[in-house]
């Protein structure tokens, strides 16, 4: 028996559906109106002959036949786009010295970088993830090629990504304002212990150092272990943390810019296939 094709179309809309969480968000992500996006969904529902959602007037979520087609549809979206991306890139060849900082795409970079090799198998990358401080200072020693990092205490680079900052803590842990708030830090200099600490003296609050590392993934995992609170990008909350809800008169924290840096100066013909994967991977989910 010949089995029913999927249509991309349907797999990019139901993606959609599932990564934004509403019907409303993925109309515009996919450029449709929403119902547009309804049709598409039950489309899709009679061709796999299942229900993918379950939907009431105030959630949506996966079935289990959806959170199983949802593995299936990434992997086909992928496929899809890395074919007709293969077509149109001219083909690259020769090293790029590449230096990432944590900040970028933290659960979705191996994966990208991964899938940019296979597209491009002419084009070497040695990449250094790291700090941004670090990294500036190979990139101005004429160690790196390209510098994808966060802004940080001066105007440089163009940015490519924005992401709000969160104050986050492990799931179980309960703010007390009334004592010293224990802050989990990177070491200096840093951005985010900058706005940490001009966000707790513009209302006078009192802190302490709770623990000092290195990296970020050192932060994350203090953070888990309940020894104190910090500040990151969204996307750095992970299972076993919260984001804390700090009082109306605080200051707002100001979004994670990154930049990229040496795009000006870098040999063109690698430099601008990484970048374009890079940024096409920030702006379509479907590819994550």
């Amino acid at each position: 028996m010949r089995l029913p094709d999927l249509d991309i179309d349907l797999l990019r809309a139901f993606v959609a559906v599932a990564d934004s969480g509403s019907f409303t968000s993925a109309a515009e992500a996919v450029g449709r109106s929403q119902s547009a996006v309804s049709q598409k969904i039950r489309r899709l529902e009679e061709i796999v002959e299942f229900p993918i959602f379950e939907r009431t007037s105030r959630w949506l979520a996966l079935t289990s036949a959806g959170a199983q087609l949802l593995l299936g549809a990434r992997r086909l979206l992928d496929l899809n786009d890395d074919v007709i991306r293969s077509l149109r890139s001219p083909s690259a060849n020769g090293k790029l010295r590449v230096g990432i900082c944590e900040d970028f795409l933290p659960l979705q970079l191996s994966r990208l970088l991964a899938r940019f090799l296979r597209l491009h198998p002419g084009v070497q990358l040695d990449v250094n993830t790291s700090l941004t401080h670090d990294l500036l200072v190979a990139f101005d020693a004429g160690e790196l090629d390209l510098v994808i990092a966060i802004r940080q205490f001066q105007e440089r680079g163009r940015v490519i990504w924005r992401e709000p900052m969160v104050w986050f803590a492990a799931s179980d842990y309960r703010l007390d304002l009334t004592r010293p708030l224990p802050l989990v830090m990177l070491r200096a200099p840093c951005t985010y212990r900058e706005v940490m600490f001009k966000t707790l003296d513009a209302v006078q609050q009192s802190w302490e150092t709770a623990c000092t590392v290195s990296s970020l993934a050192g932060v994350q995992a203090a953070v888990a272990g309940g020894l104190g609170v910090t500040t990151l990008g969204r996307s750095f909350i992970q299972e076993g943390m919260q984001t804390l809800t700090m009082p109306a008169n605080w200051p707002a924290l100001p979004m994670t810019e990154i930049v990229l840096i040496g795009d000006d100066t870098a040999e063109k013909s690698l430099a601008q296939p990484l970048v374009s994967f890079l940024l096409e991977g920030l702006q379509a989910p479907s590819i994550l």
